[in-house]
């Protein structure tokens, strides 16, 4: 048997620093794109409650007032279906039209030509600054184009626009360090709870057109693989490229029909001992499948910090989530509307990402992993998740 491996997780403080407000002023476009670190700017905001679409603005309006004296912004989301996208939904309308700016907020159903659809409505409905968050990142090349020569600003949200010059910037959590963090926290449950190495793992993707999944990916697999090489970790179905990992549209349904492929087929006489989730959704199919195999409950890492995954990692069925708060996100992209709509370009930053076409600024946030260990402390200013770890 190997003596366990020694690892230590690095915990990163809750984000603090008020938003900005908003400003006035004109939509032109600057030639240049500035570069070096912008600050994160992270607003409180209030419980969510049920958001209606923003009605786009009368013609007569124009493109670049309405009656709060702001300007337009156009806010592109792929879905509401997980509990991150519900509440940028909430988040975007509230802190947008608190800053003086009329929002346009239309989610896509996961389906790509409606979300080019709502954003060239977006252009025609006068917008200065389109938000995206996208369904796939590489299929919105043409309408992106088609902002930019319209003077538009497009913002990408959560995650990378590729394959386009039509995107000033991206505002995101880390990808590669949230996979680091859930490789992390994945072999720090493996110590904690299942005793000496080797442990049997099994690996699990994210849905391949969204352009984080595949960082989170590298990034857990750059902690994960020398121990698969060195005999501590054992993946027993030898599925360890991203490929063969990967769980389509993000569909909790298709992640736990492969766990159960996974345990009928390699684990009829062993015990699963950790499984490496690129989600909370996914990671509580993959617990749930077990449990319907009458396995033990490996370790299994999250991610978003759902709220019934962090009842279940206070209550111990799922060993770690990450949070990403979604108002900081929020409140960091308004920040950077701020910049744009007073005239003032985009904000500086040296952190920047490869789209295929060009070098896209980026303003990164730090995630932060979570335990029942820390959990206190990571909500200890969010009540809604906080009112969550009860004894």
């Amino acid at each position: 048997m190997k003596a366990k491996k020694a690892v230590s997780l690095f915990m990163t403080a809750a984000l603090t620093a008020a938003a900005l407000t908003g400003c006035g002023g004109g939509r032109g476009r600057e030639e240049a794109v500035q570069t070096a670190n912008a600050p994160a700017a992270v607003e409180e905001t209030a419980e969510a409650e049920s958001v209606e679409e923003a009605e786009p603005a009368d013609a007569e309006e124009g493109a670049g007032t309405t009656s709060a004296g702001g300007g337009i912004v156009g806010v592109a989301l792929p879905w509401l279906g997980t509990q991150n996208w519900a509440e940028a939904e909430v988040m975007f309308k509230e802190q947008l039209e608190a800053a003086g700016y009329e929002a346009i907020i239309q989610a896509a159903d996961q389906k790509v030509p409606q979300q080019q659809q709502q954003i060239e409505s977006m252009i025609e409905n006068g917008a200065q600054v389109i938000v995206v968050g996208p369904v796939d990142g590489s299929q919105l090349g043409s309408v992106l184009e088609k902002a930019k020569d319209a003077g538009v600003y497009v913002i990408g949200y959560d995650r990378l626009l590729e394959n386009t010059t039509g995107v000033d910037g991206v505002v995101q959590f880390g990808s590669v360090k949230t996979g680091e963090l859930q490789a992390q926290a994945l072999l720090q449950g493996l110590e904690e709870l299942k005793g000496e190495a080797p442990y049997n793992i099994e690996l699990f993707g994210g849905g391949p057109a969204d352009p984080n999944a595949p960082n989170f990916f590298t990034g857990a697999m750059s902690v994960l693989q020398p121990l698969i090489d060195d005999g501590t970790l054992v993946v027993v179905s030898g599925q360890t490229d991203f490929t063969q990992c990967a769980t389509v549209d993000w569909d909790n349904a298709k992640a736990q029909s492969r766990m159960d492929a996974l345990l009928a087929g390699n684990y009829s006489d062993i015990e699963i001992d950790g499984v490496l989730s690129p989600n909370d959704g996914i990671a509580r199919a993959i617990i749930t499948s077990c449990e319907n195999a009458g396995q033990p409950i490996p370790v299994v890492s999250g991610l978003d910090a759902e709220n019934e995954s962090v009842e279940w990692v206070w209550s111990g069925r799922q060993y770690s989530t990450v949070a990403k708060p979604t108002n900081a996100l929020v409140a960091e992209t308004v920040s950077i509307i701020d910049s744009l709509i007073s005239g003032n370009g985009m904000p500086e930053t040296d952190v920047t990402a490869n789209n295929g076409v060009i070098d896209v600024p980026v303003y990164e946030l730090p995630p932060v992993v979570v335990t029942k260990d820390n959990a206190k402390e990571v909500f200890a200013d969010d009540p809604d998740r906080l009112a969550l770890l009860t004894d």
